[in-house]
């Protein structure tokens, strides 16, 4: 341990916190999605006649928040494979 470079010091944590980061980042916005569908479907139940209406709001907000996986997804790749707190710190 008392030979760990600042280097690997900051990758192993940016490892950790990616990890951390792509478990919150996927089940907030995958929670939510339920939580979205599952309104979307109790209000077709309650209204058949507005279910095709429903169900094309649902399908758009669904993409929309599913956006927000993919953004943790992008940040993650990019801190894992391309850590600009390397060259940010310690210039290499």
């Amino acid at each position: 341990m008392e030979n760990m470079t600042p280097e690997v010091l900051v990758i192993i944590v940016t490892t950790i916190v990616c990890g951390v980061a792509i478990v919150v980042g996927t089940m907030v916005p995958t929670w939510v999605e339920g939580k979205a569908a599952e309104k979307a479907i109790e209000g077709m139940a309650r209204q058949p006649d507005a279910a095709p209406e429903l169900r094309t709001a649902m399908l758009i907000s669904l993409a929309l928040l599913e956006t927000a996986s993919i953004y943790v997804l992008l940040i993650v790749l990019v801190l894992l494979f391309a850590n600009p707190l390397i060259a940010r710190f310690f210039g290499g």
